[in-house]
């Protein structure tokens, strides 16, 4: 099977190394000077920068199979902690080892914050969930799922996990992927809930090894080439120069609707709604190490702070900010700095050192959102984290699609 995979991020890179894995020959295009797409990173001033501050967790089983496979050890590239969902301060929740239910009731128990009337609604919330089988009508949100959950407990537990999960505030964010990701991260077993946090740049957790595997392994690799126009033959598809039997359209979803529209009008039609994740990063030599290396943030814009190794670095991030956006990246980087500034009095002196913006950075996790196929035509298909699918815009859930694509393809391809 001759297979072109068009686009080099996750999801890109997923598909082209399944394929090559199976048999296939395989070209990437990649239409960037470098690999990773939104979850890559560059040099400036002599320094790695990335695009926004990833996190993986435990659960993602798909990401971390597909790093071992191409020499990338998870075990040396990420920081495995447990989860922790506390304030600048250190109040909060902290999971700790052992089995789900175990490490959830710990946290529970542990959370100094809380009193009895908190820890026995969410006792109360969680067993009710259990008892649907941790599902919900398409059409709920997950306000609507929090619904006679105390307010602290929504506040400082779903609320963050819902907006770093999904990117789409609780208002409108869809309850079944969300119980889909508490799931899989909290009850899938041992060690699915813990925080994996890059020790690297995100250019080596995936898509440099990635590449070298590829090219080690006879694939095709083009950097800074993009894809102009889509052909459907009486057998297989062509695109520009390349001819051959099917091609994963594994761009941006604007990059593969446009490609599409000629091949797959009524799928290059799709409406497709984005939210954009903003970050900022302070410096400040010396400075203190916080009381976890991810801390949530009150009230807005920001969510999270980033605890950076390395000589007083820091990094905050801001999710499901589209709307913020439309005054521009400085007003939104001026407002996250302050923010981090007045709930840690310690980082006052810090200097803003960089600031980023992807106002396309996941499509938005709404209740009852209607995701594009994967499937176009026979021998075309999407990946990316936007695609059908049960996860929301998550690595893992680029990486996922990318796998599937691929054995999706050479699964039809072959039996036909």
């Amino acid at each position: 099977m001759k297979l072109l995979v068009i686009g080099g991020g996750w999801a890109g890179l997923a598909a082209a190394v399944r394929a090559v894995q199976r048999g296939a020959e395989v070209t990437l295009w990649e239409m960037a000077a470098q690999a990773g797409g939104r979850a890559r990173s560059w040099q400036a001033e002599g320094r790695w920068l990335d695009s926004g501050q990833h996190i993986l967790i435990g659960a993602y089983r798909d990401t971390l199979k597909l790093m071992r496979e191409v020499g990338a050890e998870p075990e040396l590239l990420l920081q495995r902690l447990p989860l922790t969902l506390v304030d600048a301060q250190g109040q909060g929740l902290r999971w700790g080892r052992g089995g789900p239910l175990g490490a959830a009731f710990g946290a529970v128990q542990g959370h100094t914050g809380w009193g009895w009337r908190e820890r026995l609604g969410l006792v109360v919330w969680g067993s009710r969930l259990a008892l649907r089988g941790l599902r919900c009508p398409a059409h709920w949100s997950v306000e609507r799922l929090c619904q006679g959950l105390p307010n602290a407990v929504r506040e400082e537990l779903v609320e963050p996990l819902c907006v770093a999960a999904l990117n789409t505030r609780i208002e409108e964010a869809s309850a079944t992927v969300f119980l889909r990701v508490l799931r899989d991260a909290l009850f899938s077993g041992p060690g699915g809930s813990d925080l994996l946090l890059p020790r690297v740049p995100l250019q080596a957790l995936l898509p440099d090894p990635a590449l070298v595997w590829l090219r080690a392994h006879g694939a095709s690799v083009q950097l800074g080439r993009r894809a102009q126009q889509l052909q459907a033959l009486n057998e297989g598809w062509a695109c520009d120069d390349w001819q051959g039997d099917a091609i994963v359209l594994a761009c941006s979803a604007h990059e593969a609707q446009r490609l599409a529209a000629h091949g797959a009008p009524q799928w290059a039609r799709w409406p497709l709604r984005h939210e954009a994740i903003a970050t900022v990063e302070l410096e400040l030599p010396g400075g203190p190490r916080l009381p976890a290396p991810m801390v949530a943030l009150r009230g807005a814009p920001a969510q999270f702070l980033f605890d950076i190794p390395g000589d007083g670095r820091y990094v905050a991030v801001a999710s499901a900010v589209a709307a913020e956006l439309a005054d521009g990246l400085q007003p939104l980087a001026e407002r996250m700095e302050q923010q981090v500034k007045a709930q840690l009095p310690a980082l006052r002196a810090a200097r803003r050192v960089n600031q980023h913006a992807d106002r396309r950075a996941t499509f938005a996790c709404v209740a009852g959102v209607a995701r594009p196929p994967q499937m176009l035509r026979p021998g075309l298909v999407a990946a990316g984290d936007y695609v059908e699918g049960p996860y929301p815009a998550t690595l893992e859930g680029a990486v996922s699609s990318g796998v599937a694509a691929a054995a999706h393809l050479l699964g039809t391809i072959r039996s036909t």
